[in-house]
């Protein structure tokens, strides 16, 4: 049977159902693998090299439990998709992001606007032009996800991603498709779906489009 294993940044918070790192939330088999030391901070806002290899040997271990393909529960990864793919034997999908060339008149909803620059599109293959909104800098959510915190508010997590998802609409009311980049944002899908009226695309409507085919 096809397993699908996910490559996990060095975390605390909860791993609620609907986020990647939780394999209740598929119904296919998954196998998680921290990578130790790959912490938000060090893959979202110090964008460290050093880390690749780290990926690489978890992805080979991975597929040696028997991974049929990988993924991973940060989409700041694409900047690792030619390498990881290149170094394993299994389809790899980094990122949400890599659909964008397909996703006409979408934009993107991230843990991070300042981060997520020029190269994270490039390296999905994205127009550079894609409209992008963040999480409200310094706020609940953002910290829980990138300082290490444990403690999860999923009330307030909904809140501040759907929020983020108004200002995007707002700045750009012509969208038809907001694409969540982070990882952790999945369990807010419907929410953000029923306050904009638009498509919610994230990774695990991707990884059921190519996973199941």
């Amino acid at each position: 049977m096809n397993t699908l294993g996910v490559l996990m940044l060095d975390t605390r918070f909860a791993r609620i159902v609907g986020d990647i790192g939780n394999p209740e939330t598929f119904d296919f088999p998954v196998r998680c693998r921290t990578v130790p030391r790959a912490s938000p901070q060090r893959v979202v806002r110090e964008r460290d090299p050093a880390l690749l290899q780290p990926f690489i040997d978890a992805g080979r271990a991975l597929v040696a439990e028997g991974a049929t393909a990988i993924t991973t529960s940060c989409g700041f990864l694409v900047l690792f998709q030619c390498e990881l793919q290149a170094a394993l034997p299994v389809p790899v999908w980094t990122s949400r992001l890599l659909l964008l060339a397909e996703s006409s008149g979408a934009g993107v909803i991230t843990v991070d606007a300042a981060r997520l620059g020029d190269d994270h599109l490039r390296a999905a293959g994205a127009p550079p032009d894609t409209p992008i909104e963040g999480l409200e800098p310094g706020c609940a959510f953002q910290r829980c996800l990138l300082h290490g915190e444990a403690a999860l508010d999923t009330a307030n997590a909904r809140e501040e991603t759907v929020a983020a998802a108004r200002r995007l609409i707002a700045r750009h009311p012509r969208l038809s498709t907001i694409v969540l980049e982070c990882t952790n944002m999945p369990p807010y899908a419907d929410a953000v779906r029923a306050a904009t009226g638009r498509s919610v695309l994230d990774i695990t409507t991707l990884l059921r489009q190519r996973f199941q085919t």
